[in-house]
């Protein structure tokens, strides 16, 4: 009789702690933080950055750090750790889940100079890096990706947005197609390009969110790097955006309270409908619109998080935060009440 399977399991025994007292949010989006979700034992699991998260299609919560001892941290949804991977990654950043018919894979963004599509293994099955056409990057042109997203055709695009700011589009085998954007301040260029992500919330036209943190905005294009418009969100810093249903999230690793000002230790999450209107800001203060429908300026309002990198959203609707620069700490859970 064949052993049964061995599982691992690297849960240290510890109760979870109580969720917080104190509401965060507004409108219905309201949560409680479980504070300690994420802890491990620093010793045998540490983190350094815990800079992205995404569920895969069993639930389970994966998150990519800059942590060589293990890039990959594996959690189910009561904080248990179920595994580890990764030795590779010393720029360990970005992390993308493509569901391709059921066959699951994940992109990961090594600011070292890398983008690699993996199994929910670990095994690389393909690796870009930067472009040796020198009339697509000269030698000048940094390559620091920061994210990718993945088209409804398995089309790749890449952020660089710690190198030359602009949008990287291959083909599903990795081909080189186009690059748009670049370093600047005009409406189809970026200063920190820092996620993208496709948007399918309308109708049969998808069309690509893209950062541009130190703009405090989300920039639209559309899938062959067209601009479209700019969502301006005063304040905010935002990170990658993040599409659950009609909604979009943010990390906002600063805010700020003078133009292109930003406070070390000023993070919190927002939360965007789907007409582009902030409804909540879990950790910051209220959404307002004037008169003429322009958002006042956002800045944290509840010192629960140090910088907010990235947000994750489970089915019950909770948001896992990820935190660069946070002493070290492990993914803040806020559980919606």
């Amino acid at each position: 009789m064949a052993a049964a399977p061995i599982v691992k399991s690297f849960y240290i025994g510890r109760p979870k702690p109580k969720l917080g007292d104190d509401i965060l949010g507004h409108r219905d989006f309201t949560y409680r933080a479980h504070k300690q979700w994420g802890d491990l034992d620093p010793a045998k699991t540490p983190v350094n950055n815990c800079h992205e998260m995404i569920m895969d299609n069993a639930g389970r919560l994966i998150m990519v750090g800059d942590e060589t001892k293990n890039n990959i941290l594996i959690y189910d949804q009561s904080g248990k750790l179920l595994d580890t991977w990764g030795t590779t990654f010393t720029g360990g950043h970005g992390l993308t889940h493509w569901d391709a018919g059921g066959e699951e894979f994940l992109f990961i963004s090594d600011t070292a100079g890398a983008v690699i599509k993996t199994t929910l293994s670990g095994r690389e099955l393909l690796r870009i890096e930067k472009p040796s056409d020198p009339s697509i990057y000269g030698e000048e042109d940094k390559f620091v990706p920061t994210e990718t997203a993945i088209g409804p055709n398995g089309d790749i695009y890449i952020a660089d947005g710690y190198g030359s700011q602009f949008i990287l589009h291959y083909d599903h085998e990795g081909k080189f197609i186009r690059k748009f954007g670049g370093r600047g301040d005009e409406d189809h260029q970026f200063q920190t390009a820092h996620g993208v992500c496709v948007d399918s919330r309308v109708g049969d036209n998808p069309t690509l969110l893209i950062t541009s943190r130190a703009h405090n905005s989300f920039k639209r294009f559309t899938l062959d790097g067209d601009y479209l418009e700019t969502i301006f969100l005063p304040g905010a810093f935002v990170c990658r955006p993040v599409i659950d249903d009609d909604m979009l999230y943010a990390g906002v690793c600063w805010s700020r309270l003078k133009y292109l000002n930003r406070t070390p230790d000023s993070g919190f999450v927002t939360i965007l409908n789907k007409d582009e209107q902030v409804v909540s800001n879990p950790g910051g203060t209220k959404p307002v619109y004037d008169e003429d429908g322009n958002l006042k300026v956002m800045v944290q309002k509840q010192p629960l998080f140090n910088h907010c990198h990235d947000v994750c959203i489970d089915n019950d609707k909770n948001i896992y935060v990820c935190q660069w620069n946070a002493n070290k700490t492990y993914p803040i859970k806020l559980e919606r009440v």
